[in-house]
């Protein structure tokens, strides 16, 4: 389902404080000097509305967080939420999630990565734009410290499948561990909104944790490159895969 447009921001609020873009980034980007402290980092990979983002910051301030959101209408949505709150430890960048991954971080720069409810796309001729893919997860592995996890949540189960398919074919993480469901009494329990949304419609998630191998084979053929320009690139996973060959 199409996502609506995002309220827009209070003009008034001041958004440069919490909103980057990565086309202005410096690359790579350096994580202690973007978040002005250093303190383990979590990525969020798609952020909508930005609940996730910013419950975890307030829960949790010892860690930082960032995440990516392509849509710049819900960038700067999910800025104004943080800078509402004064959120020091939490910060997003408006731009594509393998951009991010593959030309801006560092390797073993984050302790963990998350992707909640990722378009599935489902014509035939737009899988390509499935953010699981086979490079993604080992940029995804790159930038993972030894030990760190990967989040998977959607309510797809023909995609969940898919990218634990692709994750097994990486050799990059353990075998997944299921993430139980948590009871939910209040909205800012879930996740996300689209984690609310579904399960109050009864419909079932599929949830999964991997955690990165500590000695992975093959992770020295996965390479930080500031120079690609992914929208070049051609991301259908079955030419992908051959990278990690």
């Amino acid at each position: 389902m199409p996502r609506r447009a995002p309220k827009k921001p209070d003009p008034l609020i001041d958004l440069s404080g919490h909103l980057r873009i990565s086309s202005r980034l410096a690359r790579p980007l350096v994580l202690r000097t973007l978040f002005e402290r250093q303190a383990p980092v979590e990525l969020e990979v798609g952020c909508g509305k930005g609940l996730f983002l910013s419950n975890m910051a307030g829960r949790a301030p010892n860690i930082d967080f960032l995440g990516v959101e392509i849509s710049a209408a819900y960038a700067r949505l999910v800025a104004s939420k943080l800078a509402r709150a004064n959120l020091s430890n939490a910060r997003i960048i408006q731009g594509d999630g393998l951009d991010v991954l593959r030309s801006c971080l560092l390797n073993q720069s984050l302790n963990a990565v998350h992707v909640y409810f990722p378009d599935p796309w489902w014509k035939a001729r737009h899988r390509k734009r499935r953010v699981l893919t086979p490079i993604f997860l080992a940029h995804c592995a790159r930038v993972l410290v030894a030990g760190g996890l990967l989040h998977i949540w959607t309510d797809v189960e023909e995609y969940f499948r898919e990218s634990l398919d692709f994750v097994e074919q990486t050799g990059l993480f353990e075998p997944p561990v299921e993430e139980r469901e948590l009871l939910s009494t209040h909205d800012l329990d879930y996740r996300t909104h689209f984690e609310r949304r579904t399960r109050q419609a009864g419909e079932p998630v599929w949830r999964a944790v991997l955690r990165r191998n500590v000695f992975p084979t093959g992770l020295e053929r996965v390479v930080f490159d500031p120079s690609v320009d992914v929208t070049e690139l051609d991301l259908d996973s079955t030419i992908l895969k051959t990278s990690l060959e």
